[in-house]
């Protein structure tokens, strides 16, 4: 598998790097890694606890071997007098079609999703515990903003899969100058600066893609790296793999 991925790595070796997040080959195994999306405003004023849990989980056991954290901040609270720079309507639209899938009933923030469900514990303080079953291994490999994927899934697939790529920003810090959180000091972690979604090819040994990272316009160096692949159409993640990046990207 890693003599696969670093095949397909040298296949862009020429090519111009716009940025370099580093040399990474990570593995998810054959259990499945939940998604964990946070949907998170900084015009939200309920939202900073969501956001405090959220950093919490860097030191919780589980972390990219169990579950993988993003959190999408999104922009329908920049009317109401404050612009969060880290949000983006691509996340928006994500939230409103998980409620037109009906697996949500209405878009609210803060708003949890584990693997593509509805997850409300966090309001109870419920522990985040997840099933984990067997689907199958997604590979990463990363050298430089060159990124090659490979999912071997357990059980036979005949739909279309695709592949998200999302750069996450750690240590964030905002003050914020208006609306509802007017004064505070709010401080993220694992922000999705971008996400890019890509086909995977289909063959007889598995599902693949190659690509390059974006370039991103990011105050952290301190970054972290989750794909997670689902079926086209359909939100909800088949399996997700994660982790820290060192990146030379100012």
């Amino acid at each position: 598998m890693r003599d696969f991925l670093t095949a397909l790595l040298l296949m862009l070796s020429g090519t111009a790097i716009a940025a370099d997040y580093g040399s990474l080959q990570i593995d998810s195994g054959e259990q499945q890694v939940a998604l964990i999306e946070l949907y998170t405003s900084e015009g939200c004023s309920s939202c900073p606890p969501a956001d405090k849990w959220m950093t919490a989980l860097k030191e919780r056991d589980g972390l990219w071997r169990d579950y993988a954290p993003i959190a999408l901040h999104v922009d329908y609270w920049n009317y109401t007098g404050w612009t969060d720079r880290f949000s983006k309507q691509r996340y928006t639209s994500r939230q409103q079609q998980y409620v037109r899938d009906g697996n949500v009933r209405v878009a609210y923030t803060p708003g949890f999703m584990a693997n593509g469900e509805e997850w409300r514990g966090w309001f109870s303080g419920d522990a985040l515990t997840m099933q984990n079953p067997p689907v199958g291994n997604l590979s990463r490999g990363l050298k430089g903003d060159s990124i090659a994927l490979r999912f071997d899934p357990i059980a036979e697939v005949d739909e279309k899969l695709v592949v998200n790529i999302a750069i996450l920003g750690m240590q964030l810090v905002s003050d914020v100058q208006a609306g509802a959180n007017n004064g505070k000091e709010l401080k993220h972690d694992f922000v999705a600066l971008n996400v890019q979604t890509i086909d995977l090819e289909s063959s007889i040994s598995g599902f693949r893609a190659l690509t390059q990272l974006d370039d991103i316009d990011s105050e952290t160096n301190e970054l972290a790296l989750v794909a997670w692949v689902a079926a086209a159409g359909n939100q909800a993640p088949l399996q997700t793999v994660g982790g820290f990046l060192s990146s030379s990207n100012d």
